[in-house]
């Protein structure tokens, strides 16, 4: 088994007939046939389901696609690192990040480094804190924009931004109609309530309700930020998450919650025994100049959306 052969895998696998896979791959089928056999007889398994007209994967060929997608990606990565060692920087960055307004905080990033540095691609990733955390432990991506709390022992860091929680509300909801930017949390309490899908997060909210002898009606529970709003707007339930997940939507408001508020810490981390590239260790120094020149203040670099100012006894939850 070697890397040519596993493409070839991975192409039938994608076309499931070998004679497109074979077009794409510029070979003729017989050979690539062949070479497929030769990987089964190899691995003593067999990948394919052969019919008249289409392949279909067994199980075994399943779980080799997921492995082979894994090892191809991680080759792709290690040519790129071989090549900006010689020539400079190059190549491609791979950034993981919490779903919801991380994309912005990184975009002011790229935006500036990619002047300095023009060669550099991007390749970026969108998930829960969590599920970030995993890729960037199987070596799938270079750094990760997450929210805090992680594991510190094995994960270097830079804090990035604070930010409050913030209450999604329907539109025609009470509390919606209320004057003022802020809603105390006992008010928001008395309603089901949408959260993030993470074990430390939940349990966060529960001791934050419980600070005001309240238990939260989590209704549902949700990684992805944008399908919360979703079901807010239908008046599902009010939907509890950091700010940076909160862009401008007509049919729901946004207020801050407050008595107590709480503040969410953002922090771009990398794995602390993990060899980092030339390219990534230029990337992170580029993330310190720009924090330390608070560039983030810049009129290009500004966030359009109205921010709310965060009480400064507000503690991280």
């Amino acid at each position: 088994m070697d890397f040519r052969t596993l493409q070839y895998f991975s192409e039938v696998a994608s076309e499931l007939n070998f004679t497109r896979a074979a077009q794409k791959l510029g070979m003729s089928q017989p050979p690539l046939s062949n070479a497929i056999k030769s990987l089964e007889q190899d691995l003593g398994v067999q990948l394919f389901i052969r019919g008249k007209r289409h392949l279909q994967l067994t199980e075994a060929g399943s779980l080799l696609l997921h492995r082979t997608n894994q090892l191809l990606t991680l080759v792709d990565q290690t040519r790129n690192d071989l090549a900006h060692m010689e020539s400079g920087l190059v190549g491609n960055i791979s950034l993981g990040m919490v779903e919801g307004r991380a994309p912005y905080i990184a975009s002011r990033w790229i935006a500036g480094f990619h002047e300095e540095y023009p060669m550099v691609r991007y390749q970026m990733w969108n998930g829960s804190s969590d599920d970030v955390l995993e890729r960037l432990q199987r070596g799938l991506c270079d750094l990760a924009l997450i929210a805090v709390p992680f594991d510190t022992e094995h994960f270097d860091s830079i804090m990035i931004s604070r930010q409050p929680w913030i209450a999604i509300i329907p539109k025609d909801h009470p509390l919606a109609k209320r004057e003022g930017s802020t809603v105390p949390l006992a008010n928001v309490a008395d309603y089901p309530v949408i959260v993030p899908r993470r074990a430390s997060r939940i349990e966060a909210i529960r001791r934050w309700f419980s600070s005001i002898g309240r238990e939260p009606d989590i209704i549902c529970e949700m990684s992805n930020y944008i399908d919360a709003v979703a079901l807010s707007e239908q008046n599902v339930g009010i939907s509890i998450f950091p700010q940076t997940t909160y862009t401008p939507n007509q049919h729901v408001v946004c207020k801050m919650i407050t008595d107590p508020a709480k503040i969410v810490e953002y922090a771009l981390v990398w794995p602390k025994e993990q060899r980092k590239s030339p390219l990534v260790q230029e990337f992170i120094n580029y993330v310190e100049d720009f924090l330390e020149e608070d560039r983030m203040h810049e009129d290009r670099f500004k966030v359009r959306e109205e921010e709310f100012s965060v009480p400064e006894d507000a503690k991280i939850l």
